[in-house]
């Protein structure tokens, strides 16, 4: 199995993981030329993100995204886990902890000093895993205010 950046050319295949995503997310359904828009976003742009995918063989079976800002409390850069999936067919397999792994890799070379990450409420499985991967539960709660178009 190869972990490498995704290119603009893995769009289609980011595509289908995240529609596996958004499809298990409370707040989130799949909307393909939103997620194409984003996707490009990122991959055409690293000072936004960069993105990960994990292939075996060529063929995508998970994919982790991180987007970059400046923390104000701490100084330095800090990272946004935004999109982790892994193929439900590849799971159970180690993935997802080799994903975790080379994105936290990759978000240390970029000098973050924190990685965040949202995850539904009642989604049990992801929460203890992220745990089992050193994340703790920030007393701080998520807020959004949704922005229609101009």
């Amino acid at each position: 199995m190869e972990i490498r950046p995704a290119s603009a050319t893995d769009i289609p295949a980011l595509c289908r993981l995240l529609d596996q995503l958004f499809a298990q997310e409370a707040e989130f359904t799949p909307d393909r030329e939103a997620q194409q828009r984003g996707l490009a976003a990122i991959v055409e742009d690293p000072r936004v993100g960069e993105i990960l995918l994990a292939e075996e063989d060529g063929r995508p079976l998970g994919m982790v995204n991180l987007l970059y800002t400046i923390s104000t409390a701490l100084g330095t850069p800090v990272a946004l886990l935004e999109d982790m999936v892994v193929d439900a067919m590849a799971r159970g397999r180690g993935l997802g902890t080799q994903l975790l792994e080379a994105a936290t890799a990759t978000a240390r070379r970029r000098g973050c000093r924190r990685i965040t990450l949202l995850t539904d409420a009642d989604n049990l499985d992801a929460q203890r895993f992220y745990a089992r991967q050193g994340f703790a539960r920030s007393p701080m709660i998520p807020l959004r205010l949704a922005l229609d178009p101009q």
